[in-house]
């Protein structure tokens, strides 16, 4: 599905999707394709369904134009090995 279908079905609603179809612009996901799982009915759900989310599922709001995230790199962590001089 594509986002405009999902946006028009879902006005200015939060909705819980999978992403099927991606491609990256720099450090952006643009996200091309959708599978719809299901609408939230409100900010506190689609708050716990975002931590809960998992692989490629995510949540979204209809307002924005179009799914576009930012892929944030984690830095490496640094220990000092055990017994080292």
């Amino acid at each position: 599905m594509q986002w405009p279908e999902v946006r028009e079905l879902y006005p200015n609603q939060w909705v819980l999707l999978e992403e099927l179809k991606s491609h990256y612009n720099g450090s952006n996901v643009c996200v091309d394709e959708v599978a719809l799982i299901r609408a939230i009915l409100d900010a506190k759900e689609a708050t716990e369904e975002l931590f809960a989310a998992k692989d490629r599922r995510f949540v979204y709001h209809t307002s924005k134009e179009a799914i576009v995230i930012r892929e944030i790199q984690k830095p490496m962590i640094r220990r000092r090995a055990t017994g080292a001089n």
